[in-house]
């Protein structure tokens, strides 16, 4: 059997188990924000200091992703990726027994930096594939990674309403545990391209992002559209609960609800193969303005709490599926550059994706305490709009397409 037929039946099981494993991966860093109320109390911390926590793994995942994800281009990938499995495990357990926030926000950090796993096993997905099909590839396993950070609200809010926060930090101690012996059944050995030393790998990473135009676009892109996203998931919580007196399994219930949006991945992808990858980000951009001004209006409706929660679902579907979409076209076009680099270049877009995260985390809690929902939905709103000012200056300045043609949305964001 030739080694490209081995890649195809590989991929045929792999991608399916590495969109699982991603969901498993990056649901651990948001385990904690349905229950940053529920916590607060414990430790007597108010929701301004809790709304640090959130921050903390995001910062972590962003480090993890600068620091571990480049050795994917260096070491094995199945044996790495058992090993930061194991260390999520032992990073969970230690957050389960958290005496205060201090401990807690330590513990969030390390399930941070382990938890960027999930970028190791991303670009592997565009190995695993034809290059005519590597968005829809890249889609499957996106479906995956997003399902895991709706669906992490869902499980811990529903978990520690049966037992207690620290119910949901242990369950999920033991699942990314499971994981190791999985990954080494499942996935095949996949070495480096070539031969590369880490430091050379770690120099690397700033010549990438200085040559590649279509890199910096899709990271700038990226971490503003994934601020506004974090802005709106890390408040979400104390909505539910000052403004409608409900608790961390509502929020999580919402997380399941969002994860219907998610099923737009592989049809994103398939847009991006068939149109150009710009075209997705365009049309997503559009998505996301419509969702931030109707989460925005929805909020002043004069209108019955039942029929508020029912706006609320309809903004959080709309949400979640123009993340999607983003997220999907923004990586496709990235994973059309240096093949021999893959892990390196992901490096690169999630770093600067995650920290836009962890400020849009960071803004929110200071605007929430300030402005209340006008001010976090104000925030997500202008950064999407700076995202899409940041796109349109991208185009022509040497910006590749990826696969598909170079057909794109004509129309502005602001028009949705």
């Amino acid at each position: 059997m030739s080694s490209e037929q081995q890649k195809h039946i590989d991929a045929r099981w792999a991608l399916p188990f590495l969109g699982v494993a991603c969901a498993v991966g990056v649901a651990s860093i948001y385990f904690n924000q349905p229950l940053l109320s529920v916590m607060g109390k414990d430790f007597g911390a108010s929701d301004h200091a809790m709304g640090f926590v959130a921050v903390a793994t995001q910062v972590g995942y962003a480090i993890g992703v600068l620091f571990f994800v480049p050795l994917g281009d260096v070491a094995e990938r199945r044996a790495l990726m058992m090993r930061l499995y194991a260390g999520v495990s032992l990073a969970l357990a230690a957050a389960a027994f958290a005496p205060g926030i201090a401990w807690m926000i330590a513990a969030s950090v390390a399930i941070g930096l382990m938890a960027s796993v999930t970028h190791v096993a991303l670009p592997m997905a565009a190995e695993l594939a034809t290059e005519e099909k590597r968005g829809q590839a890249i889609g499957t396993v996106m479906t995956g990674l997003l399902l895991g950070i709706l669906l992490a609200r869902t499980f811990a809010g529903w978990v520690s309403h049966l037992g207690s926060w620290r119910t949901v930090f242990l369950v999920a101690a033991v699942i990314n545990a499971a994981f190791v012996p999985m990954i080494y059944a499942v996935m095949p050995k996949l070495q480096p391209r070539r031969t590369l030393r880490y430091s050379d790998a770690m120099r690397s990473l700033w010549t990438l992002f200085k040559t590649e135009p279509t890199l910096r676009d899709a990271c700038i892109v990226g971490a503003l559209v994934f601020g506004g996203f974090s802005s709106f998931w890390t408040t979400l919580t104390f909505l539910l609960n000052s403004h409608y007196h409900m608790g961390p399994e509502v929020a999580g219930t919402f997380g399941l609800i969002g994860a219907t949006g998610a099923m737009i991945a592989p049809i994103a992808g398939r847009m991006g193969d068939r149109n150009g990858a710009r075209a997705v980000v365009t049309i997503a951009g559009g998505v996301l303005t419509v969702a931030y001004l109707w989460l925005w209006l929805n909020e002043h409706a004069p209108v019955s709490v039942a029929l508020h929660m029912v706006g609320l679902v309809i903004g959080v579907i709309v949400l979640d599926a123009g993340t999607q979409m983003m997220q999907v076209g923004n990586q496709t076009r990235i994973f059309s550059l240096d093949q021999s680099a893959r892990s390196r270049i992901n490096t690169v877009y999630m770093t600067v994706y995650f920290a836009g995260g962890a400020i849009g985390s960071a803004l929110a809690s200071w605007v929430w305490s300030r402005w209340q929902w006008d001010g976090v939905c104000a925030l997500a709103l202008a950064l999407v709009l700076l995202a899409g000012v940041r796109h349109a200056m991208g185009r022509g300045r040497g910006t590749k397409d990826g696969p598909g043609n170079d057909a794109e949305a004509e129309f502005m964001w602001s028009e949705g």
